[in-house]
């Protein structure tokens, strides 16, 4: 069986969610209201969504120079990077 379809449809549905979180969490920014949490964005990030962080992060400009936060997301896409891979030189 072939998992490459269902890995793709997972990174996809995983982005989009990331995406929406990174934009509302960039409005809340603006109007002065309560943050979605940053462990929040990074998980959303491990679990799949780092291409729609990405994405977010040049379209909203949002997270493109907290110092705090960049570190690790750049670790969950070097992480999923090096998995990517891993999974394609064992085949």
């Amino acid at each position: 069986m072939k998992y490459g379809p269902i890995v793709i449809m997972i990174y996809a549905a995983a982005s989009v969610v990331t995406f929406i979180a990174f934009a509302v969490d960039k409005w809340l920014a603006v109007n002065g209201r309560r943050r979605i949490r940053e462990s929040t964005l990074h998980m959303l990030e491990a679990l799949g969504g780092w291409p729609g962080a990405l994405v977010a992060m040049r379209l909203v400009r949002h997270k493109t120079r907290d110092t705090s936060y960049l570190p690790l997301h750049r670790l969950i896409i070097a992480a999923h990077l090096a998995a990517l891979v891993a999974v394609l030189l064992l085949r």
